[in-house]
């Protein structure tokens, strides 16, 4: 009988076109041989032109959404994307931090959900306002203190911080800020900047560690969902037992090769490539000659 993969949730949005959001986390999930579930928060107006219009699901049935999942599944990782508004992070962090009005009565709570993975999504890349002023403040003040990784891209450690972040001495600083407001292990991506270079910083006893990863940056048009992959992408890596800064590798190295076997879709950004290892065996296995 063939291993039981593990479970990852994923908490986000949906983008019908599939570059981001759940149908993109789903896609990674799947490329990491992990098995995927999903509680959509809000439903979305967009293309790879850009995010036309955002409407958040009710509140209460992200939170009997996420209950049922929870006492039927036993999960292994859980991905939080975009949000769409307070009345849904406070749910969200009502059910991750097992408040009792969280779930029906007489339903019991199992242990706390372990490897989550909170990508702080503010707004899209055509500049839409994925998550208002209500959503930030608790995101800062609830969930950044429950998640194992927050994984910020600079501009958003710059908004959560308020902070400048704009290379990689900045980066560092806004990191320990975001430990100060109870990040116990931060990434903050910079696929923005020239250097494509990515931060991980972690508490441990010894006081704050830090490790630097660098690319060169991905000149393609193929670079709708980066963020929301490296973070789905943590989640799965830290579901299979690897360690944070293998973790971070991993996810950066995925997108990476996601992005540079992207294809042109659209009249926009276009996605990356989520499921370019399938892409790659067919190839493998049609390039046998028969002896």
């Amino acid at each position: 009988m063939p291993e039981k993969p593990p479970i990852i949730l994923t908490i986000a949005g949906f983008d019908p076109s599939s570059g981001a959001g759940v149908t993109a986390d789903i896609k990674t999930i799947a490329a990491h041989a992990c098995y995927g579930v999903a509680c959509i928060t809000a439903m979305t107006v967009q293309s790879t032109a850009g995010v036309k219009r955002v409407e958040a699901v009710d509140p209460t049935l992200i939170s009997e959404t996420l209950e049922e999942l929870a006492a039927d599944l036993e999960i292994a990782a859980v991905h939080i994307g975009m949000l769409g508004s307070g009345k849904v992070v406070k749910a969200v962090a009502d059910f991750l931090s097992g408040k009792p009005g969280s779930r029906p009565a007489g339903q019991s709570r199992k242990a706390r959900l372990p490897n989550i993975v909170l990508d702080p999504i503010l707004k899209s890349s055509s500049g839409a306002e994925l998550l208002d002023a209500s959503g930030t403040k608790l995101m800062v003040e609830r969930l950044i203190p429950l998640a194992d990784v927050v994984t910020p891209n600079v501009d958003e450690a710059a908004v959560l911080t308020g902070l400048k972040v704009q290379d990689l001495e900045e980066m560092k600083a806004a990191s320990s800020k975001l430990h100060e407001m109870g990040a116990s292990a931060v990434v903050i991506t910079g696929g923005h900047l020239e250097k494509a270079i990515d931060l991980l910083s972690f508490t441990t006893k010894r006081g704050i560690e830090q490790e630097v990863f660098k690319a060169e940056r991905q000149r393609s048009n193929s670079t709708h969902g980066t963020g929301c992959a490296f973070a789905t992408a943590m989640a799965c890596h830290l579901a299979l037992d690897r360690g944070l800064a293998e973790a971070a590798l991993l996810a950066k190295t995925y997108v990476t090769a996601a992005i540079s076997n992207g294809h042109a879709l659209g009249r926009g950004r276009g996605p990356v490539h989520h499921l370019y290892r399938m892409s790659q065996q067919r190839r493998a296995a049609g390039s046998g000659t028969e002896s």
